[in-house]
C-alpha cells in the first residue's frame, strides 16, 4: 500500500515553524513571535477529530516554552506565587498551576511537572514565579529557560496513534502522569531519546503531550503523523484550536481572558493582544477582560493552607462568590440575522468568523451579556461547533442567573457600531458530552501497535 503521506525531504532543515514542510499545508499564522500551522486538513475535519479519531497540533512551541526552577527554595516560590498546594505533590506528575495578583486577577496559569524534591518546570506560560522572585525576597534557586517542542495529540485513537509511532504500549500511562518515550529511527534512522509524554490536553476528553529538544520536534511530528494515517489523524490549527477550548469547557490566556500581569504598574510586558478590544464592552472597561479564579470555575483549585499572592482577594471571593462560567448557546435565527446584514442597505453587523470569532487569539474580545437590560456577564471564545451545529461561547455570568435554560441576550459587536441582540440559552459546561480525560476507559481502547 502506498504511503498516504506526501515525502518530506530533510525533516529536520525544512520546516515552517515546527512543522515538517508538508507541500498541502498553505496557511500559517505569525503569533507570539513564531510561524503557526493556521489550517492543517480543513477547519470542519479537524474540528471533528477529537470526537471521531485524533489530531496533531504545534500550537504551543512559541518563545519560553519551558521554565526551570531548581533548588532549595524552588518549591517553595511556586508555592508563594500559585493559588495550588504544590506540597502535596508527587515526583512525575503534572499540575495545572494558577497564578493570581494582589487582586485575586489570573497573571499566568499552565502545566507544571515536579521532576525531583527541588525540580519544578512550567511549559508554555509566562515566568510569573521568575517575575515575583525578588518581591518575595525569594533568592535560593536557579531557574533555566528553553525553547523546547511541545505536541498534542488529542482524540478517541489519540493512544493509539501514538502506540503506532512509539511501538510500545501506553495502556498504563495515567492521568497526568510524564514518563520518558524513545522514537525509534525516525530521524535519519537515528533514535530519538529524551522525548516526553504526558496524559494531559484540553480538549476534555482522551489526549495527550509530547515534548522534547526543539531540534527534534519536526522529526517527531512527522513520525506521529505517519503513524497515525489509520487511526484518522488530522493537523490541527489555530484557526479551528481554540474550537476544542470551547467545547471542552478550558478558559484559556490568549482565548477567553487576557493575563491581569499586563496592566500591573510595574510590569514591563508588552503584547499585542493589549490592542485587540473587540466586542461589545467598552475598551476602557480592562476588568471586563479579566477573570479570578473563581469566575472561570478554578476555585477548587484554591488551597488556603499556605501564603501566596493575591491569597486574600481569592479567600474573600471563595467565601462570597459571585460570578462562574457556563456555556451559552446561541439562537440561530438571529445568528443568520447577523450573516443576511451582509446583503442588505446601510451599516451591517459584526461578522462572524467561522470556526472561531473573532478569529484566535482574541483574548481581548469580551460581548456584553443581559438579561432584562441588566449586564450579567460577559461572552467571550465564541465557536461554530461542526460537531453540535450550534454557535456557543463561553460567559462569565452572575451565580444567580447560571441555571441550565435560562434565557439571556449577548450583545454582539464593537463597541460604539451597530449592535445585534442575540439571544442565548445557558447550557452545560463543559459542553462537550464525551468521556473525560481522567475517567476514559482505555480497556475498550484496542492496542496501536502492530
Amino acid at each position: 500500500m502506498a504511503d498516504p503521506v506526501p515525502q518530506v525531504f530533510d525533516v529536520a532543515n525544512r520546516r515552517v515553524g515546527g512543522v515538517p514542510m508538508y507541500p498541502d499545508i498553505n496557511t500559517y499564522l505569525a503569533e507570539f513571535g513564531a510561524l503557526l500551522v493556521w489550517e492543517g486538513d480543513g477547519w470542519k475535519e479537524e474540528s471533528m477529530s477529537w470526537k471521531t479519531g485524533c489530531y496533531l497540533a504545534e500550537n504551543l512551541s512559541t518563545p519560553l516554552t519551558q521554565v526551570t526552577y531548581t533548588g532549595p527554595q524552588a518549591q517553595e516560590l511556586l508555592s508563594r506565587t500559585s493559588i495550588n498546594n504544590v506540597y502535596r505533590w508527587p515526583i512525575g506528575t503534572s499540575k495545572h498551576l494558577v497564578h493570581t495578583t494582589e487582586d485575586g486577577l489570573i497573571a499566568s496559569h499552565g502545566l507544571t511537572i515536579r521532576d525531583g524534591e527541588q525540580q519544578f518546570r512550567t511549559l508554555a506560560t509566562a515566568p510569573w514565579s521568575y517575575m515575583m522572585a525578588g518581591q518575595l525576597g525569594i533568592t535560593d534557586f536557579e531557574v533555566r529557560f528553553e525553547d523546547i517542542f511541545i505536541l498534542q495529540v488529542g482524540g478517541p485513537t489519540s493512544i493509539q496513534a501514538l502506540e503506532r509511532a512509539l511501538g510500545s504500549d501506553l495502556h498504563d500511562v495515567k492521568f497526568l502522569e510524564c514518563r520518558h518515550v524513545e522514537f525509534p529511527g525516525v530521524d535519519a534512522g537515528v533514535e530519538i531519546s529524551g522525548v516526553e509524554l504526558s496524559r494531559i490536553g484540553m480538549v476534555g476528553t482522551l489526549a495527550y503531550e509530547l515534548r522534547g529538544p526543539l531540534e527534534h520536534g519536526p522529526a517527531v511530528y512527522d513520525a506521529v503523523y505517519r503513524a497515525g494515517q489509520d487511526f484518522g489523524i488530522k493537523r490541527l490549527g489555530w484557526r479551528t484550536y481554540t474550537v476544542n477550548h470551547n467545547e471542552g469547557g478550558f478558559p484559556q490566556q490568549t482565548v477567553t481572558m487576557l493575563s491581569a500581569a499586563l496592566w500591573m504598574p510595574d510590569s514591563r510586558q508588552a503584547s499585542p493582544l493589549v490592542t485587540r478590544m473587540t466586542g461589545s464592552v467598552d475598551p476602557a472597561d480592562v476588568r471586563a477582560r479579566m477573570r479570578t479564579p473563581q469566575e472561570v470555575n478554578w476555585a477548587w483549585m484554591a488551597k488556603f493552607d499556605h501564603d501566596f499572592i493575591g491569597r486574600e482577594a481569592v479567600e474573600a471571593e471563595a467565601a462570597n462568590p459571585k460570578r462562574k462560567t457556563v456555556t451559552l448557546r446561541w439562537n440561530p435565527e438571529d445568528v443568520l440575522d447577523v450573516f443576511a446584514s451582509h446583503y442588505r442597505p446601510g451599516e451591517e453587523y459584526q461578522y462572524i468568523e467561522f470556526p472561531s470569532s473573532p478569529q484566535a487569539p482574541a483574548a481581548g474580545h469580551q460581548d456584553v451579556v443581559t438579561k432584562d437590560g441588566k449586564v450579567i456577564g460577559y461572552s467571550s471564545a465564541t465557536i461554530y461547533s461542526y460537531y453540535y451545529r450550534e454557535q456557543i461561547s463561553m460567559c462569565v455570568i452572575d451565580i444567580d442567573q447560571a441555571e441550565i435554560g435560562n434565557e439571556v441576550v449577548v450583545h454582539w459587536g464593537d463597541f460604539g457600531k451597530r449592535i445585534k441582540e442575540i439571544r442565548a440559552t445557558v447550557e452545560r459546561f463543559p459542553y462537550l458530552d464525551l468521556p473525560r480525560n481522567e475517567k476514559y476507559d482505555l480497556d475498550a481502547v484496542p492496542s496501536g501497535v502492530r
